[in-house]
């Protein structure tokens, strides 16, 4: 296991975060999601781990769910539309904020980063979790030379046209959006985050698309009786959208 990052004491822009929220920050090699996975037990819900890099937003946030894992495991969704929403807060009017499947974000098909879970490896699908962790990568500065159509596939947000929207006020939105996608599963249930989640889909047309019980994805096209399975604790295993090597978004 890495060792636990020097947390960040110099001069640093600032970052305003909502109440119940408590800021970690870890130097530039710092790793987000694996810190606040460390210390979840110990810091408790709403502590939120930021590393301050220039070419990415990366951050997580600590839960604690009371309902038993395999159910609270959906706030990964709700983590996924308030990721989105951040994003959407600050893009151009002609841009696409989508998703791949369970975790991807992608900009007009351009794929920027996207969010993960974690949770104890003793914890028991039927018992509430000690705690869950949800982190997200959004790549804000592209950093390699895109000439030539060398990196088709990858994009970041100075390339979309995001202005002046960083690693700060993406974490900053997606703080305040998280709140709002919480307070909107309290009040109407998870139907309504589901809804908002599917609604961000990157997918084929003649296609309907639920959310089960378990959090799979369900997908039937118009007209048959297949069903396609997507099933989430397997595809939350490994990031569809993270490269190990690069320690970022794929490329």
């Amino acid at each position: 296991m890495p060792s636990t990052p020097t947390i960040h004491v110099s001069l640093a822009e600032p970052i305003h975060l909502p109440p119940p929220f408590a800021l970690v920050r870890l130097r530039e090699r710092g790793d987000a999601f694996a810190h606040a996975c460390r210390i979840a037990h110990d810091s408790g819900a709403g502590t939120l781990v930021y590393v301050g890099r220039f070419d990415l937003a990366e951050f997580a946030v600590v839960l604690e769910p009371a309902e038993c894992l395999s159910t609270a495991r959906f706030a990964f969704y709700a983590g996924m539309v308030a990721l989105t929403d951040a994003l959407r807060a600050y893009a151009p009017p002609n841009k696409t904020v989508a998703i791949d499947w369970p975790d991807a974000v992608r900009i007009d098909g351009g794929l920027v980063g996207g969010g993960r879970l974690g949770w104890p490896s003793s914890a028991r699908e039927d018992d509430p979790p000690a705690w869950l962790a949800f982190g997200a990568m959004i790549r804000t500065v592209a950093m390699t030379d895109r000439g030539g159509g060398v990196h088709p596939l990858a994009s970041a947000l100075d390339e979309e046209g995001f202005g002046e929207a960083g690693a700060v006020q993406v974490t900053e939105s997606f703080a305040r959006h998280l709140m709002r996608a919480i307070d909107t599963w309290r009040v109407d249930g998870f139907d309504s985050v589901a809804r908002d989640y599917l609604s961000r889909l990157a997918r084929e047309r003649q296609t309907l698309q639920r959310i089960d019980d378990r959090g799979d994805l369900l997908t039937r096209r118009i007209g048959t009786d297949r069903t396609e399975r997507g099933e989430l604790v397997e595809a939350l295993a490994t990031p569809s959208w993270l490269d190990p090597k690069l320690g970022g978004p794929r490329l």
